[in-house]
């Protein structure tokens, strides 16, 4: 019991004062830890992208938006009707800010011959993302305007909900507006410990 002493082999102990856990931390468990036990959960890897809104949105001939793209390995179905998904976003990250402002957006899901993409938008303290996308096979989506990567397995166009606060991120749940499976071919690309994997 807190407060109490407790007697072990007849030799009276006071217990040392309980030190409080970090602010917002889980009590016992620390961030290596908790690092060291996620990456062992084998997930997928998408390239979500959206579409900078244009700087006046009210002249119909402003030049549209920069196109913004973020590697993400914690994204996942949520409901099948209505269709939902989720992605976790660190606070404050560019994507975070623009979907806060952006209800539109999009998910390619990428296959095991990208990884090359996957690097490439998982780059940090990059300014701008017109030249990561410059030379990157992908057509824009006829709803969300985003990008939408050639040779992704499935892609995805979203329309934001809800945003969840939850610790140092957010969770963006979208719904699926389209749904399209443009290759069959080739298996999935996949994080697990660190790096890129593939199945098999």
């Amino acid at each position: 019991m807190p407060g109490t002493e407790i007697s072990v082999c007849g030799v009276l102990n006071t217990p040392s004062p309980t030190v409080a856990p970090p602010s917002g931390h889980a009590e016992g468990v620390s961030n290596d830890e908790f690092r060291a036990a996620m990456s062992r959960l084998a997930a997928g890897v998408v390239l979500v992208t959206a579409q900078e809104p244009p700087l006046d949105p009210d002249d119909p001939t402003a030049p549209g938006g920069e196109d913004v793209g973020m590697t993400a390995t914690a994204f996942m179905s949520v409901s099948l009707d209505p269709p939902l998904v989720l992605v976790s976003l660190r606070t404050g990250a560019r994507m975070d800010d623009l979907l806060d402002e952006q209800p539109l957006w999009a998910v390619s899901v990428l296959a095991e011959s990208q990884r090359h993409v996957a690097g490439r938008f998982a780059m940090k303290g990059r300014i701008s993302d017109r030249l990561l996308f410059e030379d990157l096979p992908h057509v824009r989506g006829e709803t969300s305007g985003a990008p939408l990567v050639g040779g992704a397995l499935a892609t995805l166009e979203c329309r934001t909900e809800q945003r969840v606060t939850a610790g140092d991120h957010t969770l963006v749940i979208g719904r699926v507006l389209t749904a399209r499976v443009p290759s069959t071919e080739g298996g999935p690309l996949l994080y697990f410990q660190g790096r890129y994997r593939q199945l098999g």
